[in-house]
């Protein structure tokens, strides 16, 4: 057993078409060669997800660790050159879960010093106190073998990510921009609205996103100036208020301009008006069953505050089990943190994959944007003065600016979402 531990999950190596790019191939060739270059004994452990089987749909069996390897070449050298000074250890993920269907894997990740351990849980000791690793996917019911290591015991998750994740790569760069490519770096739940999010931005004909644009942004005076309207009709005011404002006169041709766009938007919002009441009867309908699915993008920050929940159950059913467990160590939802609670400690370890944060909008009615962010996270276990350390490392990372003109001026002085914090050191 090593004295030092490092853990990182979710690296998500390979898969179809656009997902045989790594974005991280230089920070992580890094990092493997800073393990290298340290003098304690060291393992590191990949806690599942290590490679993209169920988004590679062209070939089967060992083949598929082959077709990966075949395009990142650099990162597998530098694990065989690692793998000679400290021990690495890759878990099974849902992702990968072939690994632990064949044995004939073993070999084959030997070849580049990678040791496999097909446990679906793994413990190491560090001060007296055990460390919990899993890949986390047996506390998801959608992506959760029902009888681990059987090959034909796939569930629901399998068949979505060789269909739409899978597919969804495969034709990427048939659209306007290479944006379906990213679909595995956005929560399942967002997918519906991240997906009318790029159409809107990058697939929607420019004579129509200008339209629908200046629609948007003018409904709010719009609906008032309608209702003034109504009301002018009806007799309480002698004049619409809004359309007969001296400010929009006072701006000549602009004003006029102006003026035609919010009249033109009376007469949409009138019609939309008209249909609205059996429009709402089938919305209603509509979104009722998007709940049922979870797909729903009206309830996205209500899912996103549950959803670590079942991990933390698991994460408590370890405890009382195993009081000896002090750290209960898992991968799988991309949402690295750290937490404490009656001297355990629960550690997601994230993603090095791209993550798209929602943006609302600044102002007016149009599509949320999502923002491409890097957290590269890594976590270091070890003892110091008979204490359980355990330390926070995140390698820097700016992404490629992706967002439009139309995007950039929406969500100006926004920033991207921001995570729960981690501290840096934590001693148990």
């Amino acid at each position: 057993m090593a004295s030092e531990y490092y853990f990182v999950s979710d690296l998500h190596f390979g898969g179809d078409g656009a997902l045989q790019h790594c974005d991280f191939a230089g920070e992580f060739t890094a990092f493997l060669r800073q393990l290298e270059s340290e003098r304690n004994d060291i393992e590191l452990i990949v806690a599942g997800d290590t490679f993209g089987f169920w988004e590679l749909t062209t070939v089967e069996g060992v083949a598929k660790f082959d077709a990966i390897v075949s395009h990142h070449q650099a990162i597998f050298d530098q694990f065989r050159e690692t793998g000679r000074k400290i021990a690495i250890t890759v878990m099974v993920g849902n992702h990968d879960y072939d690994l632990a269907c064949h044995p004939a894997f073993e070999a084959r990740l030997k070849e580049y010093n990678l040791n496999l351990d097909t446990a679906i849980s793994l413990q190491r000791r560090v001060a007296g106190r055990t460390i919990w690793i899993e890949h986390g996917q047996q506390a998801d019911s959608f992506n959760a073998s029902p009888d681990y290591g059987n090959p034909y015991a796939l569930p629901v998750g399998y068949f979505i990510t060789r269909t739409i994740v899978a597919g969804a790569s495969r034709h990427s760069d048939f659209g306007r921009g290479n944006w379906l490519k990213d679909i595995r770096s956005v929560g399942t739940e967002n997918i519906p609205d991240w997906i009318l999010s790029n159409y809107f931005y990058r697939e929607m004909g420019w004579a129509i996103r200008a339209v629908t644009t200046m629609f948007l942004l003018l409904l709010t005076v719009t609906m008032l100036a309608l209702v003034a309207e109504l009301l002018r009709r009806a007799g309480v005011f002698d004049t619409n208020i809004i359309l007969s404002n001296p400010l929009i006169r006072s701006l000549g041709y602009v004003g006029n301009v102006l003026y035609a766009i919010i009249a033109i938007n009376m007469m949409i919002l009138f019609f939309m008006l008209v249909v609205a009441i059996p429009g709402f009867v089938v919305y209603r309908d509509v979104r009722k069953t998007l709940r049922r699915f979870r797909v729903t993008w009206s309830d996205l920050e209500a899912i996103e505050a549950t959803s670590n929940a079942p991990y933390l159950r698991r994460a408590d059913e370890v405890f009382a089990r195993h009081p000896d467990v002090a750290v209960y160590i898992f991968g799988h939802t991309h949402d690295a943190f750290l937490m404490q609670s009656k001297g355990r400690v629960v550690i997601n370890t994230g993603t090095w994959l791209k993550i798209l944060r929602r943006i609302p909008v600044r102002f007016g009615y149009l599509p949320a944007v999502y923002r491409p962010s890097f957290h590269l996270d890594c976590f270091h276990i070890f003892e110091e003065k008979s204490k359980m350390v355990i330390r926070h490392i995140e390698i820097a990372k700016t992404p490629v600016e992706e967002l439009g003109l139309l995007q950039r001026l929406l969500t100006l002085g926004r920033g991207s979402a921001r995570r729960r914090p981690i501290p840096e050191r934590t001693m148990m």
